[in-house]
Formats: structure tokens, sequence, C-alpha cells
């Protein structure tokens, strides 16, 4: 095991990407090179990472061929995907545990295949008889009850998601989104809850939660919550998952009882914030990914609220 590690970041271009270069880079006796790749050639993570290289869409054949001439050029160790196209091509080639012998950080194969199907997320909560939202394939749903949501099966975030609120609208809708789902719509009365979860190869099971606020389908405010009846659930979770690494977890409080909507089985773009109270799941992840001793969870308690917003660079 090296004293110092080199990392390849993917996707760093976008807000996930340049949260965890901040995080890599503000641990300078753990890593001596963080390398960022991303789709595009002009962004922000060029003022974040120690270098920054272009690379083609995941899902064409030169991308596995550039990756890998970045990974020699630079003599990296390991690798941390983290758009869900990226993650998703990496689970569907099999690199999930490494890339051509370098580690890659990321959740298990079965977080993965159940986090990125919506339709596998509800089946499985239902399974297990786990509180989540009524989930439908959308031209199978025939209750006359609005408002109602209808998402993409696969979609990420905000993306393609549409409140419904009459039959008219759902019969259009079926018939220009065949694939999406209709989900039982959750009011937000109880609050918004957007959770940090971590498990390890020994099972230890960590978690943060956060009551949200969200502007435009992002997370612009939140502050730590001590909720012991979400803990539960998201302990049982990581259980039925046989979680190993670190996913996202979205809930909503429905008459007192938590209601899981959404596993994204990937690092948030609340994980710098969380990596700041303490809660430290990218550090975690890849010791024990390189089966190094994890360090302790120690709550910083000097802080308990986040407020998302944007920086500036000029060059």
């Amino acid at each position: 095991m090296k004293d110092k590690l080199k990392v390849l970041v993917t996707g760093c271009g976008g807000d996930i990407g340049q949260s965890i270069g901040k995080i890599l880079k503000s641990k300078p006796k753990l890593f001596t090179l963080v390398i960022g790749a991303d789709l595009h050639q002009d962004h922000a993570g060029m003022f974040i990472f120690d270098k920054c290289y272009t690379v083609p869409r995941c899902d064409v054949d030169d991308y596995q061929l550039e990756v890998l001439n970045i990974i020699k050029q630079n003599e990296i160790d390991l690798v941390i995907p983290i758009s869900e196209p990226e993650l998703r091509q990496m689970e569907k080639l099999q690199y999930q545990d490494d890339f051509f012998g370098r580690p890659v950080i990321m959740a298990n194969q079965r977080s993965l295949n159940i986090g990125f199907d919506k339709k596998l997320t509800s089946d499985f909560l239902a399974h297990h008889q786990l509180p989540f939202p009524e989930t439908f394939c959308i031209n199978d749903y025939n209750k006359n009850i609005y408002p109602v949501l209808i998402k993409s099966r696969d979609g990420s975030g905000s993306k393609s998601i549409h409140v419904v609120n009459n039959n008219d609208e759902m019969t259009l809708y079926k018939k220009f989104y065949p694939d999406f789902i209709a989900q039982e719509f959750l009011n937000d009365v109880g609050g918004e809850f957007t959770c940090g979860l971590f498990r390890s190869n020994s099972g230890e099971v960590r978690d943060i939660i956060f009551k949200r606020k969200l502007i435009g389908g992002f997370s612009s405010f939140g502050s730590r919550e001590e909720h012991p009846a979400i803990s539960k659930l998201l302990h049982q979770l990581a259980v039925l998952l046989d979680l190993r690494g670190s996913i996202n977890v979205q809930l909503r409080l429905v008459n007192r009882t938590p209601m899981i909507f959404e596993i994204n089985p990937r690092f948030s773009s609340t994980v710098l914030f969380r990596h700041m109270m303490g809660f430290e799941d990218v550090i975690w992840s890849i010791q024990d990914k390189l089966e190094m001793s994890i360090d302790t969870y120690h709550i910083n308690h000097s802080i308990n609220k986040f407020y998302k917003g944007f920086s500036e660079y000029v060059n």
C-alpha cells in the first residue's frame, strides 16, 4: 500500500465531481495527485483538480481506451466514477470492482441494480415490507387519484419528473412517455429528507440525515437531524441491500412514518457538506476498498446547517 495515492475522478465537471475533488484535495497526506476527467472541456473543475482531461461519452468504444491512457500516463492508483451514465456503464462492463487492475470506488452491484431502476426500487421495498409510495408502470395506472407523479424509470435527480393532475393529462403522458412510472404523490408537510448511508465490508453501518429545502430540484438548504425512526429504516435498508460503499436515500415523513421514494446508488450533491460535518463517506469508501482501517465517525457538532451556493472562477 502506497503512503500517498493518485486518484482519477471521472465526471469532474459536475457539482458532485467538484465536491469530491475538494474533499480529496483537503487530504494531502493521503492523496498526492487528484486528476479529473469529463465529457466537457470548459468547467470549474479545472480550478480544483491538479489536471483535467476531456474524454468521450462513456458509451462509445474510445472511452475505455482514453481513461486507461490517463491512468497509465499518471500512474493512477484508484478510480472514482461520479456521473450516473458512467456508473451504469462501469456496472454493465463489470468494472464495478476494478478497472484494468485499479480499484473502483462505487456501490455494490445489488445496490446499483435496485437503485437505478425506480420500479425495481419500489418492488424491493414492497417485498421487504418497508414503507414506500405506491408505484406503477405508467400504463398500469388506472386510479382516479390525483395529483400523481410520473418520472423516468431510470432518471436521476429531478430530471423528467412531472405532476399529473387529472385523467386527461395522464392519457397524454401515457402516449408520449410509455416507459415512465407513476408514483403516489407524497406531500411534504412532514418534511423531505436526504440521507447519506455507508456500510463497510465488515457490515458497519453509518448514516447522516438532512432535512432539506429544494430549489430547482436541488438541495439548497439542509439541517442535520437526529431521527431514530429514519436511522433505523436506513440501517434496515443497508442490510437488505447488502450495501458496500456509500449511497444516497431520499424520503418524506407521511403521518410520522419515513417513506423512501428514491435510492441513489452513488455519492450525492450533499457529499461535501456531509464530509464537513464528519460523515466522511468518500474517505471511508476508499479506505474500505483498499482494506485499510476506516477512520472513526466523529460528528462535527459545530456545524448543523448547509447552504448550497455557487463559486465563480476566472482566468
